[in-house]
């Protein structure tokens, strides 16, 4: 009889392990059937938190992979020529398709060794974008700007833009302080960014903040699905790594 006992004890044990097995399985199985497949092919993208250089599109820039503070990641920086504008300092991200929702990602911004010291190494995302680059809206950040001693360009830290017809220039002459905000950046450092999307609003979430940075109630562009780039502006070195996008 003890021999029994002992059979029953472990054909229980090896049920109870089966048991969990199935549960673990079936909640891995819940999370992947839960995501999109935009979200999927974003992550499976990048799995080392690099963007495989044959998914982006460049338009007035140059891509390269490198190991940078310790990540993988993708240096974009300003191709041979004039220097990108606000308008063309696109690689965009091929094969997604992105009206509203959820973009993050991981970046750093910098100027380039020979820039301006005006320039303060602007480095963002771009989404609803055209498919010839041409209309597109933006949120970006002005890293040297965070710590500035000078208050009026701390304030200056986070941007929206819009293309066509919404430079920076314009937006800040004509609406001071309405589409740009301070946070608090380091130059070179990596920094998370969330931007939520819906309609006519956007919300920039930087470094896992509960509240928004910036919020934008009137997005220029007339909503459409369109593409994501990684933006960079003048005088530039922008690295970015772990691209998710959820719809």
């Amino acid at each position: 009889m003890p021999v029994s006992r002992n059979n029953r004890t472990l054909k229980m044990r090896a049920f109870g392990r089966e048991t969990k097995m199935k549960i673990v399985s079936l909640a891995v199985l819940a999370i992947v059937f839960a995501c999109s497949p935009i979200q999927l092919r974003a992550q499976l993208s990048n799995q080392s938190g690099l963007t495989p250089l044959d998914k982006l599109e460049v338009h007035g820039v140059k891509a390269s992979p490198l190991l940078y503070r310790g990540r993988d990641a993708v240096r974009i920086t300003e191709s041979e020529g004039p220097g990108p504008d606000d308008a063309r300092g696109l690689a965009i991200v091929r094969g997604i398709s992105f009206q509203d929702g959820s973009i993050e990602i991981t970046l750093s911004g910098d100027t380039a060794a020979d820039a301006p010291p005006q320039f303060r190494g602007f480095v963002g995302i771009a989404f609803r974008v055209s498919a010839d680059a041409s209309h597109f809206e933006c949120l970006y950040l002005r890293p040297k700007n965070g710590r500035s001693e000078d208050q009026l360009q701390r304030n200056h830290s986070a941007q929206y833009i819009s293309m066509p017809g919404f430079p920076w220039e314009k937006l800040r002459s004509e609406t001071p302080g309405k589409y740009e905000a301070y946070v608090d950046l380091v130059p070179g450092e990596w920094t998370k960014l969330r931007i939520q999307v819906q309609g006519s609003i956007a919300r920039l979430y930087v470094n896992g903040a509960e509240q928004p940075t910036l919020i934008v109630n009137d997005l220029k562009q007339t909503p459409a699905k369109g593409g994501i780039a990684l933006w960079i502006g003048p005088g530039t070195i922008g690295h970015f790594m772990g691209l998710r996008v959820t719809p």
